[in-house]
């Protein structure tokens, strides 16, 4: 029987409706990142905060809080830029609690994802964290007891009827639903709360429901609070080198996994460059000094003709772009017959006459058509919707035919007049959750229905796993899964989640999933992304390290692993072999300590010497070949723009260098003397002093930072000398 959703217009009538299906004990799980309806969430909170009768298990991840600034000058120069961003943004009400340590007794939250490095040192969240791969989010909520579900929807009638969607989180709720409806048919209390908000991109296909999934829908437009948007961030030379490395190991025609943030925009963008200036992306890879052999052998270097498949958990802003640019256009298709035919270049997405031989030669269809073979070439766009049998004829607008295609005058009909265009139901993207600046959900919010159903959004399971092998083998051709790591051991294990003292510093999502599946697939590869060092000054690192004592990746998973100095192919590898792929793209000023340990390790012979060709391995070539093509605006700064302005991004820089500089005494000291001996033009200065509260500085302390910004902006170019 269908249930009528409960439709309420306040958070607080949601608890109390929960409360009186489930009991006092609730063990609520809430999606990750955009999709957790935070109002919900919190009337949960307080109300168990309030009243210690009640039990309060939250499960969730992601929770996003908006940025602090970390110093009062910090806060001069952002806050504006955050209020503009961040809007109305409500944050979760156990983040503070979790930071101030005084969640009550009563109430526990468990997270499985951690925002990289926001609760280290934070005790609650640090006890309650949940290690588990993203796939296995569903299962183990289940196990716990979930009762409560909550999740943020969009609304919108489709086709005359009214619609609900699941949006930017069908990751986990895809999965849960049908485990909760068990739930539900064997006896035990379960309650499901969907909150509308009017700004949430609609999205069709699987993430689609009917409203009666929810026992309550809460419409408010009080609670239409800004989404949470992360800004796009500036890449590096670090990332972009890293992200140029990574992107001549696509295969064309191939599968793509990414993630968000500076390295996923940064492999975006010279695979761009790679699409549409081939030349200058060659001139760069002779410059970074791609291996070209390697490249060709895993990837490539010429464009992207096929197009690309994308299959990431995680459907970034950069996806977009490579849809606009159209290199993400490999449709696939959830049919095994078909997907085999077009693999094999047997069948084209362009229906034309040899589709239907293409077809009946496969034995998909029969010579003589029969309501099944007619239901499969209709829906998937082989002919028109209005072609029917009838009585044992063929019905196409007037004419009625025999169900034969080896009849002439059937053959000619069909040809004539009753194929489609292309197959339906392909898709170019298939995602589990998606997080971005505020142009990637208004570009969502604008795609027609048409564009919009190129992206499936589906749950995590059916796209960390091969759910269905067969399908998803041939959906996923020569996939490339690309992950971020913090460290990797010169025996080829990958360090992503966590540190040796057992902080945990974000989760292992899903990058076991995909390491693991690129091992399964045929033609897949696992790809893991580093920076070569951390930190600065007398704090630098290497991470590439001899060995830690924690591990997200085994070694036996090792494959390939990417720093700004080149690709390591670590796959089938002896020790050995591992351990000097890794050292010819570790920081050079490292190497040579790195060599001495696994020589003395007995994993290297004694007489070994690193080819002088890995000796350059430094930040100064690297910053050098990059700020070149830079200055070109090949590799720009900001690919997909800055929601910053252009004085705010001069001030940012110049506080960051200058705060770089506090590490080298003798260079402040030296910038500060140049700085005091000089004059600038003060009216030009203005702005820029007015912007960080300095024009008028009441303190020495102020007045030594107002000359130091003053040098620093000289220096950069944005201010005149006198």
């Amino acid at each position: 029987m269908t249930r009528t959703p409960r439709e309420l217009d306040q958070a607080e009538a949601c608890v109390d409706a929960a409360l009186a299906a489930v009991g006092p004990d609730v063990v609520l799980a809430a999606p990750l990142g955009i999709g957790k309806p935070i109002p919900l969430v919190n009337a949960f909170y307080r109300r168990a905060e309030q009243d210690p009768s009640i039990s309060l298990t939250i499960i969730t991840a992601l929770s996003l809080e908006r940025p602090k600034a970390k110093s009062d000058f910090e806060a001069r120069l952002l806050e504006p830029f955050f209020e503009r961003q961040f809007g109305t943004y409500e944050e979760p009400d156990y983040i503070r609690a979790e930071r101030e340590d005084r969640v009550p007794d009563n109430i526990r939250i468990h997270e499985f994802y951690f925002r990289a490095g926001s609760m280290k040192r934070v005790p609650h969240a640090q006890r309650h964290y949940i290690s588990t791969n993203y796939s296995f989010v569903a299962r183990d909520a289940i196990d716990r007891g979930v009762n409560v579900l909550v999740q943020l929807v969009s609304e919108k009638t489709v086709d005359g009827k009214n619609m609900l969607s699941l949006s930017s989180n069908t990751d986990v709720t895809l999965d849960l639903l049908p485990m909760l409806a068990a739930k539900r048919a064997s006896g035990e209390a379960v309650f499901t709360i969907a909150q509308v908000h009017d700004e949430l991109p609609f999205m069709f296909r699987k993430a689609m429901v009917e409203p009666s999934t929810f026992d309550a829908l809460l419409r408010n437009p009080k609670y239409n609070t800004t989404l949470f948007a992360p800004p796009n961030p500036p890449v590096s030379a670090i990332f972009a080198a890293i992200g140029f490395h990574v992107s001549s190991l696509i295969r064309d025609g191939g599968t793509l996994q990414i993630g968000i943030g500076s390295l996923g925009d940064a492999i975006v963008q010279a695979c761009l460059v790679r699409h549409t200036d081939n030349a200058a992306y060659r001139h760069i890879a002779h410059d970074l000094g791609v291996d070209e052999e390697l490249a060709n052998r895993i990837g490539g270097l010429d464009r992207f003709d096929e197009g690309l498949f994308g299959s990431s958990e995680m459907f970034v802003n950069g996806f977009l772009h490579l849809l606009k640019a159209g290199i993400l256009k490999r449709q696939v298709f959830d049919d095994t017959t078909l997907q085999r035919l077009l693999n094999r270049g047997q069948l084209s997405t362009c229906v034309d006459h040899q589709t239907l031989p293409a077809l009946r030669d496969a034995g998909v269809i029969g010579r003589y058509l029969s309501p099944g073979d007619l239901e499969f070439l209709t829906r998937w766009g082989v002919l028109r919707a209005d072609v029917q049998l009838q009585d044992g004829s063929l019905r196409i607008g007037d004419q009625r035919l025999s169900p034969d295609l080896d009849d002439p005058e059937t053959r000619t009909a069909l040809e004539s007049g009753a194929l489609g265009d292309r197959l339906r139901h392909g898709y170019v993207m298939h995602g589990g959750f998606f997080l971005g600046p505020n142009d990637f959900y208004q570009t969502l919010r604008s795609m027609t229905r048409q564009e919009c159903e190129q992206i499936v959004m589906d749950g995590v399971r059916q796209i960390n796993r091969l759910d269905a092998p067969e399908l998803r083998r041939l959906q996923r051709l020569h996939a490339r899964f690309i992950n971020s790591a913090m460290m990797v051991t010169l025996g080829g294990a990958v360090i992503s989640d966590g540190l040796e003292n057992d902080q945990v510093i974000s989760g292992v999502g899903g990058q076991y999933d995909f390491v693991a599946q690129a091992h399964e697939l045929e033609g897949a590869r696992s790809i893991i992304c580093l920076r070569s060092t951390f930190g600065a000054g007398k704090s630098l690192r290497s991470n590439i390290v001899d060995s830690y004592g924690h591990a997200t990746i085994p070694r036996h998973l090792k494959d390939i692993v990417v720093t700004e100095y080149g690709v390591a192919d670590l796959r089938g590898k002896s020790d050995e072999e591992v351990s000097i792929a890794l050292l010819g793209i570790a920081d050079s000023r490292f190497q040579d300590a790195l060599l001495e340990s696994r020589k003395a390790a007995g994993k290297l012979r004694a007489d070994f010497q690193l080819p002088q060709v890995f000796r350059n391995n430094t930040p100064e070539r690297l910053r050098n070949n990059i700020t070149e093509w830079r200055d070109k605006g090949v590799l720009p700064r900001f690919p997909f723009g800055t929601a910053l302005t252009d004085e705010e991004v001069a001030l940012a820089d110049s506080l960051r260098d200058l705060k770089a500089r506090t590490e080298h005494p003798l260079d402040l000291l030296r910038m500060l003397f140049r700085a005091i001996t000089h004059d600038v033009d003060e009216e030009q200065a203005k702005p820029w002093l007015e912007r960080l509260q300095l024009a008028h500085p009441d303190s020495p302390k102020e007045l030594v930072l107002q000359q130091l910004l003053l040098q620093e902006l000289e220096d950069r170019g944005y201010l005149r000398p006198m």
